[in-house]
């Protein structure tokens, strides 16, 4: 007996299949799919809703155009995945917003050792923070500590693809990670001090 994720995966690879051809009805069905995933990214690593929308229409439209290249080589919600951020990080390239956050502070090494102690959930971000300031928190964050933030700590990528992805060095990627968790851990303190002042 099929699980219902079975009969969906089937669904799906069906899809893809129809829509390489043409089906409109099949391209369809993979936008309703996906489209939630797709916005949610665009939103968190731009911060601007309209802009979110906006690059969620783009990142179909490029489907539309590339899904015969897809092999599925690797799932193709990672596929999707990979096209959406490209987009992102590119609109962002242009619009400059990466270029201003990613030197590094005079004096700091892109090697400094410091920045592996902050490994993890240094935060202690677990359990402990509300979800709704958590996200008020990521969004606050510059432009360039928070695409890296959320490359590698929310979507889970190595910082050799995400050096990769932006065009900058391995060491450059482990250092924005490193200023982006503290600004993070820096913002959620001054968040939570008036809340426990209340308390008082």
């Amino acid at each position: 007996m099929n699980s219902s994720a079975d009969v969906t995966e089937t669904r799906e690879a069906e899809a893809i299949e129809e829509a390489k051809k043409g089906s409109a009805e099949a391209f369809e069905y993979l936008y309703n799919k996906h489209k939630r995933r797709v916005y949610s990214l665009c939103l968190r690593m731009t911060g601007n809703t309209a802009e979110a929308e906006d690059l969620t229409q783009e990142a179909f439209i490029q489907l539309f155009r590339k899904i015969g290249s897809f092999r599925g080589e690797s799932a193709f919600s990672t596929w999707l995945h990979r096209l959406a951020v490209n987009l992102v990080l590119m609109r962002l390239r242009k619009k400059t917003l990466l270029t201003t956050p990613m030197e590094e502070a005079p004096g700091q090494s892109p090697g400094d050792s410091r920045v592996k102690e902050y490994g993890a959930q240094d935060l202690n971000l677990v359990g402990t923070v509300d979800r709704v300031a958590l996200d008020k928190a990521i969004q606050a964050l510059p432009a360039g500590y928070r695409i890296i933030f959320h490359l590698h700590d929310v979507e889970g990528y190595e910082h050799k693809e995400i050096a990769g992805m932006i065009g900058c060095s391995v060491g450059n990627s482990k250092s924005q990670l490193h200023k982006a968790r503290m600004k993070l851990r820096e913002l959620l303190l001054a968040k939570a001090a008036p809340a426990r002042g209340k308390e008082l």
